[in-house]
């Protein structure tokens, strides 16, 4: 296919020719909407679009109970609060992850203890995550990477041999389904982020889904100061669960708006991701030593807010990662490095003694963020992109030679 881009040759997408969907989406429909919530001066807490969007998103998810707040990473927090995580406690997560799942924890007093991955899925790998289980393990906290499901049968079925609670960290994973139902239903706690990047985004916000009413309650008073649901607004009617320390972090109207105006589309969104994935799956299956990230084992729909792409194995191994970059960018696309193994992120600044690795530590999670790639939901919405892209890994890797050290 020619001289790659990098040593002088023609790039297969001209640069900044690429065809994506703007993001985050606009339309001048909930631009009037914004403008009259403005005018009604109801733009705080617990407002009508709140309540409107909480149980919208929970009925989409198959949840009975919405808790809306500031963001996805208090989400987290507030979960494990709700459930009684505190000091001394430990809670097992995947070893990729962003940084804010393992701050959340610490957050509350505990431990995040990391295990490794599954290699097809680069979601919590549940045999990891019981090898990691000790007498002071109080929680798991399954990652839905990139909108691809972790096995929710088996962790599930592990956590609730041991007695363990499990919050479903979801930031990636809006309108994702397992077995026909939607993910952060299935544990005691589902958490998402709508943060300006993600398929739902209101540039920050977040929402706490779950099943149970109690479990509903406490992270309603967690993130409203100890106010229940049911009290007169600046009228407590009754204190707030023994222990539970409760914060401020309500979220507000206007983003509840935005994302009520988004939901109806979700559906429709990740059908194109899907086809984008199937498309470059079809075109890429016999390129050696590539593959894409697979979708969850008994997943009905994946959320593709990302995709990883890895190009790993022998034929690989003498491509520094560096240049792979380099060639990969010539070509005329944009491809990102994951956000690697969070003990080793810049801004992970936990001491010894405040976090684990489990015993064996997590290779595959090591070695596989050395050699995958990722790309951005809103640049997989167009088929012609998954041509293309095809186009370019097809083209690196018959001139990888060219590439190796």
């Amino acid at each position: 296919m020619g001289i790659l881009a990098v040593n002088g040759g023609t790039p297969v997408i001209t640069p900044g020719t690429l065809k994506t969907l703007p993001w985050p989406p606009v339309c001048e429909e909930t631009a009037e909407k914004i403008k009259e919530l403005y005018l009604s001066r109801q733009w705080s807490f617990n407002s009508p679009s709140e309540q409107a969007f909480e149980k919208a998103f929970a009925e989409y998810q198959g949840a009975k109970h919405g808790i809306f707040m500031m963001n996805g990473t208090v989400t987290l927090e507030a979960a494990l609060a709700a459930l009684g995580v505190g000091p001394g406690d430990e809670v097992i997560i995947p070893g990729l992850t962003w940084i804010a799942t393992a701050m959340s924890i610490r957050y509350v007093g505990a431990i995040p203890v990391f295990a490794d991955m599954e290699p097809s899925t680069m979601a919590l790998d549940p045999a990891a995550f019981e090898a990691a289980i000790t007498p002071r393990t109080k929680a798991v906290i399954p990652v839905h990477l990139y909108g691809t499901l972790a096995d929710l049968d088996r962790i599930l079925a592990i956590a609730n041999k041991h007695g363990i609670a499990v919050v479903e960290d979801c930031a990636h994973a809006q309108g994702g389904m397992w077995k026909g139902r939607g993910v952060g239903s299935w544990g005691a706690v589902g958490s998402f982020s709508f943060q300006q990047s993600k398929t739902l985004a209101a540039g920050e916000s977040g929402i706490c889904l779950t099943n149970d009413d109690a479990l509903a309650e406490r992270l309603y008073r967690f993130k409203h100061i100890g106010y229940s649901r049911y009290d007169e607004q600046g009228k407590a009617g009754t204190p707030p669960p023994a222990g539970l320390m409760c914060r401020n972090y309500r979220g507000l109207a206007i983003p509840a708006l935005i994302l009520h105006e988004q939901l109806p589309g979700l559906s429709a969104l990740l059908k194109k991701y899907e086809e984008f994935y199937n498309t470059l799956a079809e075109l890429t299956r016999d390129i050696d030593g590539f593959r894409l990230q697979a979708p969850g084992r008994l997943a009905t729909r994946q959320s593709y807010y990302g995709l990883m792409l890895f190009f790993d194995g022998p034929s690989w191994d003498k491509v520094p990662r560096e240049k792979l970059t380099a060639a990969l960018t010539a070509e005329g696309r944009s491809f990102s490095a994951t956000y690697g193994p969070v003990y080793k992120h810049l801004l992970f600044n936990m001491q010894p003694g405040e976090y684990r690795i489990a015993d064996g530590g997590c290779p595959v999670c090591d070695h596989l963020c050395t050699r995958a790639f990722s790309m951005i939901h809103h640049t997989m919405y167009y088929q012609e992109a998954a041509v293309v892209t095809a186009e370019i890994i097809r083209k690196i890797s018959d001139n990888r030679k060219e590439l190796e050290a």
